[in-house]
């Protein structure tokens, strides 16, 4: 062999060699270096997890009066992965279902459907979780509808029943709490791809109000018990098994006779406007605790029943609750809503004036209009009530002395031309009140409202300039009137700059200005108690089911407005005056308990869908004892009308169960706090065997609707 093939033997030698020792090293590293990570690789592939959902936590009032919680309930499934099989893809077991319970063969169809297999049209009702997962079609089956399926697996294949705690909420004092409490619901891709949290796939989770809010603390902890299969999926055997720990309750602020009361006044409320022919098609109540912050009743209109989480949601439910006809009832007002705040706004103009020098004991020219510029800018109803002290200002809610006391300090600030040093008093009231932020409420999607200052004026025209300058070219035909045109000019040249009639307007709460009714009670709350703005509190406590505190919640409090000591304590005398001689005194001056407050009427340009002009915003803010004040109360009735006529009464309707008002007296007994306010934490009783005798079956009320029949409006 000569020297050449020697070398190429060596060479091959040493190519196998290595192979070999490049082998037997990833042999050393798969089977032990790493043995674990692959080891539960291939457990993940054999394993299968059996999940036992915890009892999830009560929500409860501040009495112990159970808002939500879990009671038994029979789940019946569909197994995609069996009925997909069949030749028809499981058509005829899912019509046999739909016939079983009661239902439409559309909605148990689209309820086992996964979103992303409905391509276009609504997706509503349609199923987040995975194919591979049993799907509810309903967690309130009865005894007789689970034992057909289970009996009868022949003609039902993939369908199956089992008993599962069902959320409920029993309304014992005949509260609706919709909005406030939220519902749960199966969790989704998007829920399991959140690292924050480990979710199993047939868990059950809050999904809006405090069901999301306090998610962690009332979900519990699954029990989990993993099997492992081989290739034909029988089981093997076990390699652990947890069980369920149930969630904590929480107890909150929400007085349960209180929020029956102020969902049935504001619903009175958006009665009553509509027979006056106005459309009403929206409203908000708050009942504030003004020296804690705590929310004791929050209502929203329109609402709905919150019984259809229980039964499984409908397709026609579903789009009900998003529906603009209907008034988008899932949109909690409270919190989301935002509106022009009008003539309750001028509390917080008060502390402008003053701050800007102007004497509160002064008396001041109430003409019938003022003229800006080339505009004339008219008092309610263009009526002159002559030369008035503020107080009676306040009390009668004249606007041309808010106009001329704007206009002056928005010369004095430079006008068009800014100076330097701004002083931008009305502004800065009423950001110390805490508009253009949220307020912090535990509740999630709080919306900010709206502060029109100086940066928010130059955002909006940076955002709007195109639009504005090539007006004639991107707008609709529709919208190409002379008036539009003018005002799409104007804001062209100079949309990004403070004009007069932008301040003069932003004086009596019109214009571009927003407010939340959470903003608003919180404003009115911190003129009763002396200048603290608190953070509205729904949660009072964390309560373990042996009854361990695990967290209590204290006041939180987000700053104190930029009001003097006399200033807030002529407010109070102005707003007293309001319900003795002024706009509130025709539904309070008679009234038992002294309540301060002011009556809102707001202006809203533009029209419905239907045509028809916007109707005029409905606001009565308030807070009583007036002497003492102990409570804030809020109602806003959009296109409701006048204040005095609509909200004021419903406020009043919510103080009478306060104070337990009957006729012209006050009844101590009937009063929803006849000890006041409670301080303790409650007991909180959550047996599962005492919940038949607690909760009582009510019927599912169809969606509102919020289109009344056309009526003829009365004149104002």
């Amino acid at each position: 062999m000569n020297q050449r093939s020697r070398l190429n033997l060596l060479f091959i030698q040493v190519f196998v060699i290595s192979l070999l020792l490049a082998l037997l090293g990833r042999l050393f590293y798969l089977q032990i270096a790493n043995t674990n990570t692959y080891k539960v690789a291939a457990l993940s592939i054999q394993s299968r997890d059996v999940v036992t959902p915890a009892v999830r936590g009560a929500i409860v009032d501040s009495q112990g009066v159970p808002l939500a919680l879990d009671r038994p309930g029979m789940v019946i499934t569909v197994d995609r992965s069996v009925i997909d099989l069949r030749k028809d893809k499981g058509a005829s077991v899912l019509a046999k279902v739909a016939v079983l319970l009661g239902k439409k063969y559309e909605d148990v169809f689209r309820s086992t459907r996964l979103c992303g297999e409905i391509l276009t049209g609504s997706k509503t009702g349609c199923w987040n979780g995975t194919r591979y997962q049993p799907i509810p079609v309903t967690r309130d089956a009865t005894q007789a509808q689970a034992l057909k399926v289970l009996e009868n697996a022949d003609l039902y294949p993939g369908i199956d029943a089992s008993p599962v705690p069902i959320r409920s909420y029993p309304s014992m004092a005949g509260e609706n709490g919709s909005h406030v409490l939220g519902y749960v619901g199966s969790v989704t891709e998007q829920d399991l791809a959140n690292t924050s949290e480990t979710y199993y796939r047939n868990e059950t989770i809050g999904k809006a109000g405090l069901e999301y809010q306090y998610n962690k603390y009332l979900r519990g902890t699954p029990g989990v018990k993993t099997v492992i299969v081989d290739r034909k999926e029988a089981v093997t055997s076990q390699s652990r098994n947890t069980q369920p720990i149930p969630g904590y309750n929480l107890v909150t602020n929400i007085n349960a006779q209180l929020q029956a009361a102020t969902e049935k006044a504001l619903a009175s409320s958006v009665r009553r406007s509509k027979s006056m022919g106005y459309r009403a098609d929206s409203g908000a109540a708050i009942v504030m605790d003004v020296h804690t912050g705590q929310i004791l009743s929050i209502a929203s209109w329109p609402t709905y029943d919150p019984t259809i989480w229980e039964k499984g949601l409908t397709t026609a439910q579903a789009a009900a609750l998003y529906s603009e006809k209907n008034g988008v009832p899932a949109l909690s007002r409270p919190v989301q809503g935002m509106y022009a705040p009008a003539s309750t706004f001028k509390s917080l103009s008060v502390v402008a004036a003053a701050n800007a020098g102007y004497s509160l004991s002064k008396t001041y020219d109430c003409p019938a209009q003022v003229k800006i510029g080339n505009r004339y800018f008219k008092n309610f109803e263009a009526k002159s009530q002559g030369k008035v002290n503020m107080q009676t200002a306040i009390a009668v809610s004249c606007d041309t002395i808010w106009y001329q006391i704007a206009y002056d300090e928005w010369v004095r600030d430079g006008g068009l031309f800014p100076k330097s040093g701004l002083h931008d008093y009305f502004f800065n009231s009423a950001k110390s009140f805490g508009l253009g932020k949220i307020t912090g409420i535990d509740l999630p999607a709080e919306a900010t409202g709206r502060l029109p200052d100086r940066a928010w004026k130059n955002r909006f025209y940076q955002s709007n300039k195109d639009f504005y300058c090539n007006f004639k070219t991107r707008a609709k035909k529709s919208d190409l009137t002379a008036y539009l045109i003018a005002i799409a000019h104007e804001n062209c040249l100079d949309g990004d700059k403070i004009r007069a009639g932008d301040a003069v307007n932003f004086s009596i709460g019109q214009g571009d200005t927003l407010m939340t009714p959470l903003q608003m009670v919180a404003a009115y709350a911190a003129i009763a108690n002396g200048g603290t703005l608190y953070q509205p509190q729904i949660a009072k406590a964390i309560v373990k089911p042996d009854g361990t505190v695990v967290k209590e919640f204290k006041p939180v409090v987000n700053g104190h407005i930029d009001a003097s000591a006399s200033t807030i304590s002529f407010l109070h005398k102005a707003l007293r005056s309001v319900n003795l001689i002024g706009t509130g005194a025709g539904v309070f001056s008679n009234f038992p308990v002294a309540v301060s407050g002011k009556t809102g009427t707001g202006q809203v340009f533009g029209k419905n869908p239907d045509g028809s002009a916007y109707d005029d915003i409905s606001w009565y803010s308030s807070f009583a004892p007036s002497d003492k004040p102990q409570y804030a109360v809020v109602m806003v009735v959009s296109q409701g009308g006048f204040g005095a006529t609509t909200s004021a009464v419903g406020v009043r309707d919510i103080y009478s169960a306060l104070f337990g008002v009957t006729g012209g007296s006050v009844n101590p007994e009937k009063s929803v706090f006849p000890n006041g306010v409670p301080t303790k934490l409650p007991v909180v009783n959550t047996k599962l065997d005492t919940l038949d005798k607690i909760i009582k079956p009510k019927p599912t009320p169809s969606p509102p609707a919020l289109s009344p029949a056309p009526m003829k409006k009365v004149k104002k």
